[in-house]
């Protein structure tokens, strides 16, 4: 999923990942140490291409850390199958690391990244790769 989406954002095939998924306990401690925000969320995204260390390796993207115990409750509240929960979550972290942002930059920039959510959502159904996998 994640080669599929960084593949439709013109990312080069080199192009590194780290994902974690994880539980709302977890997520709350990472979420509290490093953004002073002590809840759980559904997802994190902690960029490679920021800050001092920025460029070491044009390669690597950066982390995105998902809840999977928020990513199943958002599910069932949206009426959505987990697996396409799960697949939003990544598809959204992975914005964030190619520099969208919808908290930051105003509405303008928030509008950009939900149109690109919206068309990578689309690809990713017509190509099937939203049904869950055997197994989940």
């Amino acid at each position: 999923m994640a080669e599929k989406i960084l593949s439709a954002l013109g990312c080069p095939d080199t192009t590194e990942l780290s994902v974690s998924i994880v539980g709302d306990r977890s997520i709350r401690i990472i979420n509290r140490e490093y953004l002073a925000k002590d809840r759980p969320t559904n997802v994190i995204s902690f960029s490679l291409q920021e800050g001092d260390c920025s460029g070491i390796n044009p390669d690597a993207l950066g982390d995105v850390i998902i809840s999977a115990d928020t990513a199943a409750r958002e599910a069932e509240e949206g009426g959505m199958e987990f697996f396409e929960r799960l697949s939003f979550l990544l598809m959204h972290g992975i914005l964030h690391l190619c520099g969208y942002d919808h908290e930051r930059s105003g509405e303008a920039e928030a509008v950009k990244m939900q149109q690109k959510e919206q068309q990578l959502f689309k690809i990713l159904k017509k190509e099937g790769l939203l049904l869950s996998p055997t197994g989940l």
